[in-house]
């Protein structure tokens, strides 16, 4: 009889789970997140919480698993899309060293370019952020060379722009042109700087993907001959109204870390150097 009850329980227990995931491979590592939009009120940002206005859904590929914007407009500006594979009848040999497949030397794709190798010529496990992978995935050589390249970003530059730097902030374009101090910083799903001031003049936030021309501005040369970077000239179009907007970042003198004011600079660089490669993947 305690057999009986076992297995009755171990059944129920099992069924729940694969109702709740297909498999052990499609549990994500880490729970969807609410984006909030800073354009839209407090009541707007509650249908975040719904699938088709933002948050996050897990996806499965043939490439693996990926943990993406349930909404495509709420997705980072710098995630590339997942590429097309080569069909495996139009590829009879690896595209590397030319190696013909046969029942022993197996075909393989590249989760970042889609093209396809041999078993040695994409042998490399590279997390790829990018692309939203959750785990690790088999890239060529020259993908895993590209892709740890740009990790960089994601390990250093992206949290320098998530927590923020201090700037002077003005609009050239304005009659008065105010310049007043703030704190820049990358909004949580990546896709606007936010302006956190103590003074009245409070300015919208810069959609990333609205950004049609972006300049370091310059200071002269240091006692070696090295230009030095002053803040950030940005130009950028309304969504509504597609008015061109312009706004100064400046690293003030008097700065507390003028160090962490610097490499905000250079990270935005890099960071709508990405954006512009995206776009390119998407074809826009």
């Amino acid at each position: 009889m305690k057999n009986v009850v076992r297995f009755f329980l171990r059944s129920r227990v099992l069924k729940h789970r694969e109702r709740t995931f297909p498999s052990h491979r499609s549990v994500p590592k880490f729970a969807p997140r609410v984006t909030f939009d800073p354009r839209k009120g407090a009541d707007d940002n509650k249908m975040a919480t719904n699938p088709n206005q933002g948050g996050k859904k897990l996806v499965r590929s043939k490439s693996g698993l990926r943990m993406v914007a349930a909404n495509s407009a709420f997705r980072s500006p710098f995630e590339l899309e997942e590429p097309p594979w080569v069909p495996d009848s139009e590829c009879s040999q690896c595209m590397s060293c030319k190696a013909k497949f046969d029942f022993v030397k197996r075909k393989h794709h590249c989760r970042r370019c889609g093209k396809c190798y041999c078993d040695k010529c994409c042998q490399h496990k590279v997390a790829l952020p990018r692309l939203c992978f959750l785990d690790p995935v088999r890239l060529c050589y020259d993908c895993a060379v590209i892709t740890q390249k740009e990790n960089e970003f994601y390990d250093k530059q992206l949290k320098v722009l998530l927590h923020g730097a201090a700037f002077q902030l003005s609009c050239p374009d304005d009659m008065e042109n105010l310049s007043e101090p703030c704190l820049c910083k990358l909004s949580t799903d990546h896709r606007f700087l936010m302006f956190e001031s103590a003074g009245h003049a409070k300015h919208s936030p810069v959609e990333l993907e609205q950004v049609v021309a972006i300049q370091i501005l310059t200071a002269g040369e240091d006692s070696q001959g090295n230009i030095v970077a002053n803040g950030l000239s940005i130009k950028h179009k309304e969504r509504e109204s597609g008015e061109i907007r312009h706004l100064q970042l400046i690293i003030s003198a008097t700065t507390d870390n003028r160090k962490q004011s610097l490499a905000f600079v250079g990270a935005v660089q890099k960071g709508v150097k990405f954006m512009y490669e995206a776009k390119e993947s998407r074809g826009l």
